[in-house]
């Protein structure tokens, strides 16, 4: 193990670029991953990470001196940290001991399982937690494909993949991604989620080659992702209350497809 106790190390000082700056990140197509579990969960999926950073305290963790010994065997660098320095690079307010420095992957290294085409568009969802949420539920109905707008959270920023507990290990995500043509491009029915129809969730048909097409937190779908999609659809809800979480919305979705599909 090397031991970092300087703000000038140089891998000090990547790491908190890193962490504050989706900029950052894609340009050098890394990022960090936080806790045990997802670093194991990238390693079974993905591979080993580029380098593996403790703090002190982590080192007295049984489960971390275990997750570091396996990894010496894949010859990962591994770097301990004061518990001051580590509180500035985690990115969680109790930091869990350990992160992991890893390569993003690209769509097409992700083996996904892909009886059926089923997708998810994503347009202007703006908070990291509903992001991962979303990306999370959809790793477990089945999605295989991911397709995010400009304005969309980082789907790589260590806020995103710790709500996403693993999922981005499971799909394939294309960032940046212009709606329209993927809509048109899709080879199934583009469902609209939106409070601007009367067509029930419940009385849709949903097997089949399916997306789900969700909107930004405040304003929905905009016009043009809404009108060129196959259907629009509406979760019911009862009378007097409020639009759902898109988080929840999306589980919801996923899962009357899920069922309907069983």
């Amino acid at each position: 193990m090397k031991c970092i106790t300087s703000r000038d190390n140089p891998i000090f000082k990547r790491l908190i670029k890193l962490e504050e700056s989706a900029k950052k990140r894609r340009a050098c197509g890394l990022t960090i991953l936080d806790g045990v579990h997802l670093v194991n969960s990238y390693h079974a999926k993905l591979g080993v990470p580029k380098c593996l950073i403790s703090n002190e305290s982590g080192c007295e963790s049984a489960e971390i001196k275990q997750l570091l010994t396996l990894k010496k065997k894949d010859a990962v660098d591994v770097f301990v940290l004061s518990d001051t320095l580590f509180r500035e690079i985690s990115p969680v307010k109790t930091p869990t001991g350990i992160i992991a420095l890893v390569t993003i992957p690209a769509p097409r290294d992700i083996p996904v399982r892909e009886s059926e085409r089923f997708g998810v568009l994503l347009e202007s969802i703006q908070d990291p937690g509903n992001l991962g949420s979303i990306l999370r539920s959809a790793a477990v109905a089945g999605v295989c494909d991911a397709y995010l707008s400009t304005g969309c959270a980082d789907a790589w920023s260590p806020k995103t993949l710790r709500a996403a507990m693993g999922a981005h290990f499971l799909l394939r995500i294309y960032e940046q991604s212009n709606l329209v043509k993927v809509v048109k491009e899709f080879k199934g029915k583009v469902i609209a989620t939106t409070l601007k129809t009367n067509k029930s969730l419940y009385k849709t048909h949903l097997t089949g080659p399916i997306a789900f097409a969700f909107g930004n937190e405040g304003i929905g779908l905009s016009d043009e992702v809404r009108q060129a999609s196959s259907e629009q659809v509406t979760i019911p809800m009862v009378e007097g209350t409020e639009s759902l979480n898109v988080a929840a919305a999306a589980a919801i979705c996923f899962f009357e497809r899920v069922r309907q599909t069983q």
